[in-house]
């Protein structure tokens, strides 16, 4: 028997029973569902945060005072009273760190409101205070006008480089370069313009503001503000060892005792992604065990549609055995049922699962994935299943006695 006339056989006969077939394969669908939904959901989530947290420059970490991902709980007390990252603590370790690309400080201060005559944004304008460096680690680009320069950090220059949204808001048909705008009736002159990044989960990243460092304790103080210092390494092979330096020279500027956990902590776009798969691990454990189960079911339900078709069929599979047909024939027949009933099922799963994830997530604003790890893993489950728990039935089919068969009624 050829391949193709023992595929032709199996898919007849599933015609056949559709009803039995539907459902049997309903719990395949909810087993494969659930896993393609929830992996699609996750997958879409840690694309639009990736995408978030790589404001860092390639081969760039952060040193901070809190996390980057806050959970609550008691750690947040131990967090909150850790020294403040200084100005003071930012130039010791630039000038410690001789072998770095650059070496970077930036400060916030988050909902301010930018005026320009009778324009103004809402209070909900980031204005970041940066030293030069942040440019580079930071990967900012200007569009047009002239980043922030050495000369206007240690001159404390009142000069201002806006995010693209800004500009759209305050600045309508105009040429910003050269005009002046007030932060909290603090007035600064526009040298440059930012380019858009876009949007993560539903907010922008262009609604911000720069302003030299210096400028920005002058406007703001730095009492109770901790600095991000963002460090860059010349390539990949030295991200490594630098990031070591760099903990180690922090240890030291900020005196921490040998044998005691830093009071900082450094940030990667590694270590980010990290922590969040932590958190959506559990998620993702939860759902594979609900579609084990129901694929569990599932597969019991098809061993034992297959074994009821055995038994209905045991006069056919006599007649063919009778015609020359090989145990190995009516073997790799009922297992290809099985698959297929499998397949089917899994296709179903993947398709609603990847338009329900894909659903979800763009309540979140998230951008669409497919995932395309998960969707081989589903298809190799079904296949597996199929296998496993259609090889006894097909087994039983294939040993029939074909005198047997053919007298059964």
């Amino acid at each position: 028997m050829k391949i193709i006339e023992v595929l032709k056989v199996s898919f007849t006969s599933l015609r056949t029973n559709k009803l039995r077939s539907i459902l049997t394969i309903l719990g395949i669908i909810v087993g494969i569902f659930s896993i393609i939904a929830v992996s699609t959901v996750i997958s879409m989530l840690q694309k639009s945060i990736e995408e978030g947290v790589s404001s860092l420059g390639k081969n760039a970490f952060e040193v901070r005072k809190w996390p980057a991902v806050r959970t609550g709980g008691t750690d947040w007390a131990k967090y909150r009273n850790r020294k403040d990252l200084t100005v003071s603590d930012f130039l010791k370790l630039q000038e410690n760190l001789n072998d770095a690309k650059a070496v970077a400080a930036i400060a916030n201060r988050w909902g301010r409101v930018i005026k320009y005559r009778n324009e103004k944004t809402n209070p909900n304008v980031n204005v970041l205070g940066i030293t030069p460096e942040a440019f580079i680690t930071r990967d900012l680009n200007v569009s047009s006008g002239r980043s922030i320069n050495s000369l206007d950090f240690e001159k404390g220059n009142r000069v201002i480089v806006l995010g693209a949204d800004v500009v759209n808001v305050i600045f309508k048909n105009i040429d910003p370069i050269g005009q002046d705008v007030t932060v909290d009736g603090k007035k600064l002159r526009v040298i440059g313009v930012l380019e858009r990044k876009g949007q993560i989960f539903g907010n922008s990243q262009d609604n911000y503001a720069l302003i030299p460092l210096s400028t920005f304790g002058s406007f703001f103080g730095e009492r109770r503000r901790s600095l991000d210092i963002s460090v860059m390494a010349h390539s990949k092979d030295e991200y490594q060892d630098l990031m070591l330096k760099t903990e180690g020279f922090m240890r030291t500027i900020r005196k921490v005792p040998p044998g005691e956990e830093n009071d900082f902590e450094i940030i990667s776009n590694e270590s980010v992604m990290a922590q969040i798969n932590d958190i959506t691990s559990g998620v993702r454990i939860g759902a594979v065990v609900i579609a084990a189960i129901a694929l569990l079911a599932a597969g019991v339900g098809i061993m034992n549609i297959m074994l009821v078709s055995v038994t209905e069929r045991t006069r056919e599979i006599g007649v063919r055995k009778s015609v020359g047909a090989k145990k190995k024939n009516i073997l790799v027949q009922f297992i290809i049922e099985a698959i297929a009933l499998c397949l089917l099922g899994g296709f179903i799963g993947i398709f609603i699962g990847i338009l329900a994830g894909n659903l979800a997530g763009s309540f979140l604003e998230a951008q669409a994935v497919i995932p395309i790890d998960w969707v081989i893993i589903g298809i190799t489950l079904c296949v597996l299943i199929g296998v496993v728990f259609g090889t006894y039935p097909a087994y039983k089919a294939a040993n029939l006695d074909p005198i047997e068969a053919l007298r059964y009624e």
